[in-house]
This record gives C-alpha cells, structure tokens and sequence, in this order.
C-alpha cells in the first residue's frame, strides 16, 4: 500500500524551492498538501498577495500533487493528527530559527503520536517568498499598500493591530518589532496610522488641520521609501467636499490603503477636548455626500467613518443611526470613538451594531481606555485596534530626560543607558553597512 505523505505550503509566490520540495517529497508516496489559510498565514507573516482560492488553482496544475487540504493553523499538528500521513517533509531551514524550531518541535509530537516519520531535506538556497516580496520593495513595487489587501487583511485575523508613526525611524521600529508567545505564535503590527494630531505636533503647530495634504502625504511617502506595510491616514474632517473631491484622489495615488474620515464641521478641534471646546456634529445627509463622493472616486482605497456621538455626548442609539447611514452611502468601515476612561459605551455600541452588521470592519482607539485588552476587543466584535499617538509620546518624555540629564550631569555618560546604541540604529536603517 503507497504511503501518505504531508507537507504545508503557503506558496505565496511560487519559486523553484517549492517544486523541489514537492518533487522529493513526492518520491515517498501519495503526496497531501496543506495548503495554509489566509488566517493561519497572517498569525505568523504577512497575508500573502493571493488568496487561498487563487494559491490552490495554482497548486492544482503543479506535477506530482494527489490531494491539498486547508491548514488552519500556522502549525501542522492538527493536521497531522487529522489526515495521518506515514511521513511528513519539510525543509531543514526551520532549524534555524526560533520559530522554526518551535513549529519543528511541535509537528514531531504530532507525528510520533502517530507513530509517523519525519524527513527533512536540505533547504533550496537564495530563495524564498521573503526574499521575493524583498527585492520586489527594492524595485518600488508596493505589493502590500492597497486597500483590496487590507480588506483581505481585516478579514483574515482575529483582530488588526496598526500603530501611529510619524516618521520614517519610528514606521521602521513599528515594522520590524515583534513578540513570539509561549505557543509560539507571532505578534506584530500590521500596518501603521498617519495621524494629524502626531503630524502636527512633530511640527510643533496645533492639531486644527493646519498642515495642508501636501506635507502629509510627503511625510507618508518617506515612511513608504523605508517599509512595505499597508497605512491608514487621518484625514479629519475631510474639509469642504469640493476639496474631498480632489483630495481623495490625490491620496489614492499615493498608495494610502485606507482614509478614516470624522463626521464633524467647523475648524478641527481634538476629540477628547469632548464638549469642553466649540464642536459640532455634521449633518447626516452631507457626510454621507461625501462618502458617495469618495467612493465614486476611488477604486482602491477603503474609506471609513468615524462616528463622533459619543464624544458629543449623544446617545448610542445617534452613534447607530449615523452609522448605519453612513453604511448606505457606502462606507468601508466604522470608527467609534470615545474619551471615557473605561469601554463600557463602546462596548454597548459594539454590541448592537455586529447585531446590526456582523461583517462589517468595527474599529477602536483605546487611547483614553486603554486598560483594555485586545482580546476583550476580538470579544467585543472589534476587527481593528489603532494606537494612535505612542510612538510620538514616547519620544517626547525620552528626549526630555536626556537632554535633562546632559544639563545636569555636564556630560553623556550617565545617559548612555537610556540611548539606542550607534550599532542598533546602523542595523536598523537600510543600506547603512
């Protein structure tokens, strides 16, 4: 009887380390293919450009292929112990990392439960999808920037982290930070938030939109030079529609994934000022004007509304009824914003509207709740989390204290072990070696 045989793929970009991998692994038997899911994908890396449908028609022409299952999860136990294949073959580069060896450690129980083999053969050299996706950043083609992938994103994970970053040093921290749990599963940020409060602050001017779409997006296109993740921009107000009008467009071109636009008038004021400033709600019918509007004029943009009742002091059921107005009109998603230090508004908000809308994107901005955590966010029906202003805050107090200290101490010494290292900042920034 032929033996069965396992392996996983992502096969985000095909290259010729997957056919030798399918090539060998084929010689042992009937060959199963796990074919990972754009969820299991995105717990651990990036959501490929292709979805799952369009991966498996791909695997389906290739030579050598008897079955593909989904996999679920980003390790294989499950199916491991699901299809029970009498071997299992992977590529020996997973010894390498600590990922890797975590997946490694944790398909081998499965398979010894089983009492199934493990063979790993030597690692196709110089390539990889990683590798691809990289000389394809070199060559200025962003692949992960539009708002069909983020779209793709929101609905891929169980929630989508993005944090703010005001320049190009602080989106390369944002991107290349991450955290591996005890279960071995990645955590990073998806993407980042060009905010206006943080914009105009770096600039040292107030948040009252008084930086024009220009100096925005320069700053955005010179984080865009540097990394590769998709952004979502702050755009107030949006201004006066015959500005939107143009305006959308112009940041479409600019490769921005997503706008969240507010749903008040008048000159800007920030929202957690609440009713203690001169604020006002727009009118429902003209922000939907301007939702019909963006939309008729952008393909490839997702464009979300942000709804100001509570912040207001209005009532749930005003939050609800603006936002299901604004999702007539055709927006891509719903910000609920809030300035009370606990989510107990929000959550009644969240509540009834997945009730209302279950599959539409819910996003949060927990920066005056921000005792929250993400997983009682997922709970909630929450799809987004934004943290929106930290890299700058952080910033702030840091540089404070050093230059304090260099005042105080008459020298740098005793502020070395508050600085980021000259050979840190030499890796961190491309090309520098």
């Amino acid at each position: 009887m032929e033996k069965k045989v396992y392996i996983g793929l992502s096969l985000d970009v095909i290259h010729h380390g997957h056919i030798n991998l399918i090539n060998h692994a084929k010689k042992y038997g009937y060959l199963i293919v796990g074919l990972l899911t754009d969820s299991a994908i995105a717990t651990n890396k990036k959501l490929p450009l292709l979805t799952f449908n369009q991966r498996k028609k791909i695997l389906q022409s290739i030579h050598g292929v008897d079955k593909i299952v989904s996999q679920n999860k980003w390790n294989y136990s499950e199916n491991i112990l699901k299809y029970k294949p009498d071997i299992m073959v992977h590529g020996d580069d997973w010894k390498k990392n600590e990922d890797g060896q975590f997946l490694r450690k944790n398909a081998q129980s499965a398979l010894n439960k089983i009492g199934a083999k493990l063979i790993e053969i030597p690692y196709t050299k110089n390539i990889s999808s990683s590798i691809i996706h990289k000389r394809s950043f070199e060559q200025n083609q962003p692949s992960f920037r539009s708002g069909k992938y983020l779209e793709r994103l929101i609905k891929s994970k169980k929630i989508t982290r993005i944090i703010e970053t005001h320049s190009p040093l602080s989106a390369l921290i944002a991107e290349n930070v991450f955290h591996i749990n005890k279960n071995g599963n990645k955590a990073e940020f998806d993407g980042f938030w060009s905010s206006s409060l943080t914009d105009s602050t770096l600039k040292g001017k107030p948040d009252i939109e008084i930086l024009d779409l220009n100096q925005r997006l320069l700053n955005i296109n010179e984080i865009f030079d540097v990394t590769r993740k998709p952004l979502i921009m702050d755009i107030d107000t949006g201004g006066k529609l015959e500005h939107f009008s143009i305006n959308c467009k112009i940041i479409e071109r600019n490769s921005v994934s997503a706008i969240i636009m507010e749903d008040k008038t008048g000159l800007k004021k920030n929202s957690l000022f609440g009713n203690e400033v001169k604020q006002k709600q727009e009118s429902i019918k003209n922000f939907c004007e301007k939702i019909i509007t963006g939309k008729k004029l952008t393909k490839n943009m997702m464009i979300i509304s942000r709804v100001e009742s509570l912040i207001l002091g209005k009532t749930i059921s005003d939050a609800i009824r603006r936002a299901e107005s604004y999702l007539e009109a055709g927006t891509d998603g719903i910000m609920i914003h809030s300035k009370s230090n606990n989510p107990k508004e929000i959550f009644q908000f969240s509540k009834k509207f997945k009730k209302l809308f279950p599959g539409v994107p819910l996003i949060s901005v927990p920066s005056s709740y921000n005792q929250v955590k993400e997983q009682q966010l997922i709970n909630e029906g929450f799809n987004v989390v934004i943290y929106a202003n930290h890299m700058l805050r952080a910033a702030y107090p840091a540089m404070q204290k050093v230059a304090l200290d260099i005042l105080k101490n008459k020298r740098s010494y005793e502020s070395d072990k508050n600085l980021l290292s000259i050979k840190k900042i030499l890796n961190l920034i491309p090309g520098t070696k």
